[in-house]
């Protein structure tokens, strides 16, 4: 497995990460197969979040993988928090509260890397400059990062703290690729020319915001998985070609796409079959050309300008 650097953190990760949104679905058996297959596969980097589970994943993972300092040196371990129960809040209060949460249940005394999970319109960003620097102080975060963020959501946040924010966890698979559309059809006057994010794909590049890519096999928004969709003959049947000549299953070649951006993108993939890992961690292995990857893109029904 590859390894990529956190926005210029000198943090190196796995170039794929695994998402454990569901991981409190798991027995502590199953769930220490998938741990461990994870890191033999060289997958180190786990995402998490205070509301995935109620908070029971983050606990079921430290237990099936018996949590202490030895294991935890292994690991990269990220997590979210700012989703409350009909609203969100980025206050100083909760994000301390939720990290001291998070601590607990991964049985850890540190966070890697901390996200601030979709924007709070009622933020007041000194109070976030607080939390950062009082947890950074405390060793309870190492790096800070944001999740579903535009450009000037960034820049509020950058004014006020002190910690570089070196990752934005956004959607983004074949199937769901509006931060790319745009680029590729500037100054026209049809759907896919429409700026839905502030040029978040090339903002991340210009300040070194790792991209990570949550949900790279659904299409919309959780609407399904778009491998082996009847929906997409196109798509799977090129999907199917390259799974051939590359020596791979089809999952790795869309993994292999996301992972063919230049901006160096870490696709966090939430599967919680350990033969399925498996099959996609081989995208590290797969090299797109340029003309393989727009081939795939037109096949996922894009039409370039």
């Amino acid at each position: 497995m590859k390894k990529l650097e956190l926005g210029k953190s000198g943090l190196l990760a796995s170039e794929i990460s695994l998402g454990c949104m569901r991981i409190d679905q798991l027995s502590t058996l199953e769930a220490n197969k998938v741990i461990e297959n994870a890191l033999e596969l060289g997958i180190d980097f786990f995402d998490h979040a205070d509301i995935y589970g109620g908070g029971k994943s983050e606990e079921i993972f430290a237990d099936a993988i018996n949590m202490t300092p030895a294991v935890r040196e292994k690991m990269v371990i990220q997590t979210k928090c700012g989703i409350r129960k009909g609203f969100f809040d980025f206050s100083k209060e909760h994000i301390i509260d939720s990290v001291e949460g998070s601590l607990k249940r991964l049985k850890t005394e540190y966070i890697d890397v901390l996200l601030l999970h979709r924007p709070d319109t009622l933020v007041e960003p000194e109070e976030v400059a607080e939390a950062f620097n009082q947890l950074k102080r405390d060793g309870k975060v190492r790096h800070f990062g944001v999740s579903n963020h535009n450009p000037m959501q960034v820049e509020l946040l950058k004014k006020y703290v002190d910690q570089d924010l070196i990752a934005n966890q956004l959607q983004l698979s074949m199937m769901f690729t509006p931060m790319i559309d745009a680029g590729l059809n500037v100054n026209m006057l049809h759907e896919p020319a429409i700026v839905r994010d502030g040029s978040i794909l090339d903002y991340s590049r210009v300040h070194d915001m790792t991209i990570q890519a949550w949900s790279p096999f659904q299409h919309g928004f959780f609407e399904g998985v778009f491998v082996d969709n009847d929906q997409f003959p196109d798509l799977n049947q090129k999907l199917a070609e390259y799974a051939v000549t590359k020596g791979v299953t089809k999952s790795a070649i869309a993994i292999a796409w996301i992972l063919r951006h230049p901006a160096r993108i870490q696709p966090v993939v939430g599967t919680m079959n350990v033969e399925r890992l498996k099959d996609i961690a081989k995208a590290s292995e797969v090299t797109l050309t340029r003309e393989e990857w727009y081939e795939l893109y037109r096949a996922a029904g894009n039409k370039l300008p």
